[in-house]
């Protein structure tokens, strides 16, 4: 059963396995690595690119850092493609095409726009230990100036 309210700091950080270009990613038991995972509305609009550059920008100090990027949406495989050469992206997408584990995360929720209700992905940003548990989390995430914020505590993060 998905975590309505998302994992929380301290909480063991849900597996999964999900394609994205060049092959799979996966987070869970034995993959041993220190992981931001952000999650995004969709490839190709204003936010979510600004958000996707923001990441790449920084990609190699999240390197230096020992610490993995992915980003998740419910776009394809074929449309992360498409958005990785459009902009140049230096980040891993991944596509969670059905929605699982944005649910297990607890960022896909009821959203309003314009006064109609609809169902759609909460920017949302987790920060993950090497042991596979959740340090910090942003939630509804404000795009400018995000990415140093997790920067400085992925940096942080032993």
């Amino acid at each position: 059963m998905p975590n309505l309210q998302g994992p929380k700091p301290g909480d063991a950080a849900p597996a999964f396995t999900l394609p994205a270009p060049g092959g799979e990613v996966a987070l869970g038991a034995g993959t041993g690595g220190k992981t931001v995972l952000y999650f995004y509305p969709r490839d190709d609009t204003p936010g979510c690119t600004t958000e996707a550059l923001d990441f790449t920008t920084e990609a190699a100090a999240f390197a230096a850092a020992g610490v993995t990027v992915i980003g998740v949406s419910k776009d394809s495989v074929q449309k992360h493609e498409k958005f990785i050469a459009k902009h140049g992206l230096g980040v891993v997408l991944a596509s969670d095409e059905h929605g699982t584990t944005a649910e297990n995360y607890g960022v896909w929720v009821e959203k309003n726009m314009y006064g109609k209700v609809h169902m759609g992905v909460e920017r949302a940003t987790f920060l993950i230990d090497a042991a596979g548990v959740v340090r910090q989390v942003w939630r509804k995430v404000k795009v400018k100036g995000h990415v140093a914020d997790v920067l400085r505590a992925a940096q942080a993060l032993d």
